[in-house]
């Protein structure tokens, strides 16, 4: 079958290590796993980390990537994947598709029977196929790490990647007053078309804020610190500038704020998410749907840093 796989590692020049080509068909390690047909799939910062050989060893490669995928299983539903799944000899007990299990960017991947989740009426493949990850780490953020309440604002670092402008999309839906920071005007403007306020990287805001979404790290970390309101939850699922911020730690226990760490989510939020989305009628944002033949112009596109959104895989195409 045809994928897309790290065939080796490229620090530097990431996309050099990409490789689509005919890969094995899936096999299933345990009787309960199933194999999924996959109709969509979208392109996550993990999968660039992937190729440059964070994550991976050398011994595991071929490495099948993606994470995200909406297909049709064995009984011909239509179904989400929830990209979770156990593994016994990872320290923490489970691992993401693509990082010890093959991935989603191929015709067919092998899963758990209970990682697959019914596909919403009224949401698209397309849409489904953005929130498993990047959507679900930023619903996560916002709910139930963040526990964003009524009449609270929100501030989102770095909107343009897929947590972000999904923080943004969902905060805005929550009915959250939200402020997001971009250094491209272009993308301010996309902001304030979501329904935020859009501002430069580390202005004043109109207000302190009681939740911080924050998945750029060093170069914004400070800001976040600034910004935020007394009791104030600040949400960390990613350091894409960084990793090692200075912290100011008089600003973290005068003002009590906390400071938590999340990555994905769980099966129940994703459901959530679903319903979520499927009710309220929330898309996710699309920077752009590139057929499977094509993948690796997808990759291409994340790398270039000009996303606004998710990068979506059109595997029927």
């Amino acid at each position: 079958m045809r994928a897309a796989y790290a065939s080796a590692f490229d620090a530097d020049n990431p996309l050099a290590a990409l490789t689509v080509g005919d890969r094995p068909e899936p096999t299933r390690p345990e009787p309960d796993w199933v194999t999924v047909q996959v109709r969509a799939s979208s392109l996550n910062h993990h999968d660039l980390w992937s190729l440059r050989g964070v994550g991976l060893s050398g011994d595991q490669l071929p490495m099948i990537l993606g994470c995200d995928a909406v297909g049709t299983d064995p009984d011909g539903n239509e179904v989400v994947i929830y990209p979770v799944v156990p593994t016994p000899g990872d320290p923490r007990g489970v691992s993401i598709l693509s990082e010890h299990f093959p991935g989603t960017f191929a015709e067919r991947v092998a899963v758990p029977r209970m990682n697959l989740l019914p596909l919403p009426t009224g949401l698209s493949a397309t849409d489904a196929a953005c929130l498993p990850t990047a959507w679900l780490t930023a619903w996560r953020m916002l709910t139930t790490k963040g526990r964003v309440a009524d009449g609270e604002s929100v501030l989102v670092q770095g909107a343009g990647g897929g947590v972000a402008t999904a923080a943004v999309a969902l905060g805005v839906a929550l009915g959250k007053r939200v402020y997001a920071t971009s250094r491209d005007a272009a993308k301010r403007e996309r902001i304030t078309e979501l329904g935020a306020t859009a501002v430069e990287p580390g202005a004043r805001l109109p207000e302190r804020v009681d939740v911080v979404i924050e998945t750029v790290g060093a170069a914004t970390f400070d800001h976040s610190l600034k910004s935020a309101a007394p009791m104030a939850r600040i949400v960390v699922s990613g350091a894409t500038a960084g990793h090692e911020p200075k912290v100011n730690l008089r600003r973290v226990f005068a003002m009590q704020l906390e400071i938590l760490g999340t990555s994905m989510g769980t099966p129940d939020e994703l459901t959530e998410l679903l319903a979520f989305c499927a009710e309220h009628e929330v898309r996710p944002v699309v920077d752009s749907v590139v057929p499977f033949s094509r993948i690796e112009d997808g990759f291409a596109r994340l790398a270039s840093g000009d996303v606004f959104g998710k990068v979506v895989i059109d595997h029927t195409a």
